[in-house]
C-alpha cells in the first residue's frame, strides 16, 4: 500500500496537466466596409441594400469578441476556428482593436476563390500552440461543374506536451439550390478532407487530428458519416478512425423553420478518446454554447433561435445565425 502511494506521489511530481480549449464559430458574414474589386461583396458596403456601415462593423467585432471571452474560464480558448470571415483586415480588427486585444491571439486564414470572398481562419494562443505550418487545400470544383468554394485550412502546431496537433477548418458548400442538388459538392469536399486527414495520420507516429467547421450537413448526412467516415464514438476506439463528437447531442447550432440542427461539428481521431497518449478527451466534453445573450424568442415557431446580425436584409443587431461549439482536451506533460 505504501509502495502504491509512493508511485502515485512520484507520478504527480513528474507529470502535470493542462487543458486545451478548442472552439468553432460561424460568425455570419464578418465583412469590412471596403470594396474588393475581385469579389462580390456589394451587399456589405456603405449605401448597399443592407445598410452596412463602419459602426455596425465595429459592433460586430465587439460581439464576436464577447462570445469568445464568454467561452473562457481561467484564460481564453487556445484555438478558435472561425467561418465566414472576409479577410485579414477583419481579423486584425478582431485581435488588435476589439475587447480581444489583450488576449494576444495570432491567426492564420485562407485566401479562397469563393466568389463572395469569405474564408475560414484559426485564432491561436502562441503560448499553448506553437505554429509549425499552415496549408490551404483547394477544392477542385471544376470537376463537377460548380463555382469555387472555400479552401480547407490545415494548421499544424506543437502543444506543451511536445506532441504535434493537426487542425482542419472547413466551411462546406451551402445547400443553396436545394439539399439534394447541392449534395455532390459537399461529398466532393468531404472526399478531399478525408484524403488530407488520411495523409496526416499515415505520417504521424501518434496522430492527433481535430476537424471543425460549418459542414452545411448534419452528423447523419452522407458527407459526414459515410464519405468522411465520422460516426459517433463507440465502445472500441481506433486511433486511425474519425469520430464526430457532435453526433447525438441535444439541440443544435442552427435553426431553420423552427427545427434545430447541428451544422457545426467537432470531429477528432481516436487517439484522443482511447487514452493511450498525452492528449485526451471524452464525448461529453464537446458541447454547444448556449449563452442567453446568443438567443432570442422565435415568434413564428416558438422556443428560442440564434440572435442573428440580419433578418433577411434588415439589420437585427445580434451575434450570428449559428451557435458556437467547444471542447476541452487534457494535455499531460512533464512537470518542470
Amino acid at each position: 500500500m505504501l509502495l502504491g502511494f509512493a508511485a502515485c506521489l512520484t507520478a504527480s511530481v513528474c507529470e502535470a496537466q493542462q487543458t486545451l480549449r478548442v472552439m468553432e464559430y460561424n460568425v455570419e458574414n464578418l465583412f469590412d466596409c471596403r470594396h474588393d474589386s475581385l469579389k462580390n461583396d456589394s451587399e456589405y458596403l456603405p449605401h448597399s441594400v443592407r445598410g452596412w456601415s463602419w459602426k455596425r462593423y465595429h459592433e460586430k467585432l465587439n460581439r464576436i469578441a464577447k462570445v469568445i471571452l464568454a467561452a473562457s474560464r481561467e484564460q481564453v480558448p487556445d484555438l478558435v476556428g472561425l467561418c465566414e470571415v472576409e479577410n485579414a483586415y477583419c481579423l486584425d480588427g478582431l485581435v488588435k482593436y476589439s475587447p480581444l486585444r489583450d488576449a494576444a491571439y495570432r491567426y492564420v486564414m485562407t485566401d479562397s476563390p469563393d466568389e463572395r470572398g469569405i474564408d475560414v481562419a484559426l485564432l491561436y494562443q502562441p503560448s499553448s500552440f506553437r505554429l509549425i505550418s499552415d496549408q490551404h487545400i483547394r477544392i477542385p470544383s471544376y470537376k463537377i461543374g460548380r463555382k469555387p468554394t472555400r479552401d480547407i485550412l490545415h494548421v499544424t502546431g506543437r502543444v506543451v506536451s511536445g506532441d504535434t496537433l493537426d487542425v482542419f477548418i472547413c466551411h462546406m458548400p451551402s445547400r443553396s439550390g436545394g439539399e439534394k442538388q447541392s449534395e455532390p459538392y459537399r461529398l466532393l469536399t468531404a472526399r478531399v478532407l478525408r484524403h488530407a486527414a488520411d495523409s496526416v495520420m499515415k505520417i504521424r507516429q501518434t496522430p492527433y487530428l481535430i476537424i471543425m467547421g460549418d459542414f452545411n450537413d448534419y452528423p447523419e448526412s452522407r458527407s459526414v458519416c459515410r464519405t468522411l467516415g465520422a460516426g459517433k464514438p463507440e465502445k472500441d476506439i481506433d486511433s486511425y478512425r474519425l469520430y464526430n463528437l457532435m453526433n447525438g447531442k441535444q439541440g443544435g447550432t442552427y435553426r431553420y423553420r423552427g427545427e434545430w440542427g447541428i451544422l457545426d461539428q467537432l470531429i477528432l481521431n481516436g487517439t484522443f478518446l482511447n487514452h493511450t497518449g498525452n492528449l485526451t478527451t471524452e464525448y461529453n466534453r464537446a458541447r454547444i454554447l448556449t449563452f442567453p445573450f446568443l438567443l432570442e424568442e422565435d415568434e413564428n415557431y416558438g422556443g428560442d433561435k440564434p440572435f442573428r446580425t440580419y433578418n433577411g436584409m434588415k439589420y437585427h443587431g445580434g451575434y450570428s445565425d449559428h451557435l458556437p461549439v467547444c471542447i476541452d482536451i487534457d494535455i499531460k506533460y512533464p512537470a518542470p
